[in-house]
């Protein structure tokens, strides 16, 4: 299935505003590449572009004064079928782990591990180990929280979120991915597009998307407490320790975010009637 996606993003900036943006797709959907997703900004400014210590893509630019557009469009080879489950879903001991894995188990940002600790022992300690406690756990948040917009905030973090009850896409994630670090468990956070693919309508706006990964069995699996159920066509843009990690935009100044329109659906082709 080929699938598109792209945004158009608009800011309104008082001053020239420095900005650090993350709106690429990951390198590893790079073999799926069909067409790039080139940032387009309007009015032109230069681009340059490097990599995080989590391997993200990033653009460094200089909004002017007023108006700027950010956009972009790509499209990606993906399969048509729903996400399948992993089949190692063993849990590594700590002592066992990797070493690039063990910054996921610490505490971050948004993601408080040393008060939701007690907490997570309490009600997973009796969990089978491995993806049956990361499931546990992704069942709880996905619950425990009513998702809606009108409760997000950008500084909430997983203990206010746990506390509330309420929150959106990035709060289910940082809860789950708390319970799972108080677990031993590494988890890092990862943002992206999510289709509507083999869904019934009706469907809500397009929007990006948060979700986790946990390392087991010598991978990093996918789970998403807030949809807790496959998808399809799941495209990852960023990942890292939170939030605070992987933000679409950082401005360095004052800039309101006017404009925003996400894409996420299957690319339809126009078919040629043959001549007769």
């Amino acid at each position: 299935m080929k699938l598109r996606v792209g945004y158009d993003l608009m800011y309104e900036c008082e001053h020239p505003t420095p900005m650090m943006l993350m709106l690429n797709t990951h390198y590893s959907r790079a073999s799926d590449v069909l067409s790039a997703d080139v940032l387009k900004v309007n009015p032109p400014v230069p681009i340059t572009q490097y990599r995080d210590s989590f391997g993200n893509l990033c653009s460094r630019l200089v909004a002017p004064a007023g108006q700027l557009a950010l956009s972009t469009t790509a499209v990606l080879e993906v399969s048509a079928e729903p996400e399948s489950i992993e089949p190692n879903g063993y849990q590594h001991a700590v002592e066992e782990l990797p070493d690039d894995t063990l910054v996921f188990l610490l505490g971050s940002r948004y993601c408080e591990t040393d008060l939701l600790s007690d907490f997570a022992w309490q009600t997973f300690g009796a969990t089978p180990l491995g993806r049956p406690r990361v499931q546990a756990i992704c069942d709880f948040v996905h619950h425990h929280i009513k998702f809606g917009y009108a409760d997000a905030r950008p500084t909430k973090t997983a203990w206010q979120a746990w506390n509330e009850r309420t929150g959106v896409c990035r709060d289910f994630a940082h809860l789950a991915v708390t319970l799972c670090r108080a677990m031993n468990i590494p988890a890092r956070y990862c943002t992206g597009y999510i289709s509507d693919v083999n869904l019934p309508p009706p469907y809500a706006a397009m929007d990006f998307a948060a979700w986790f990964e946990a390392y087991l069995g010598g991978t990093w699996q996918t789970f998403d407490p807030r949809n807790n159920a496959p998808r399809t066509g799941r495209v990852l843009m960023a990942r890292g320790r939170d939030a605070a990690d992987v933000a679409l935009s950082n401005t360095f100044g004052t800039a309101k975010l006017t404009g925003f329109t996400v894409v996420c659906e299957p690319l339809v082709e126009a078919t040629v009637a043959p001549v007769v």
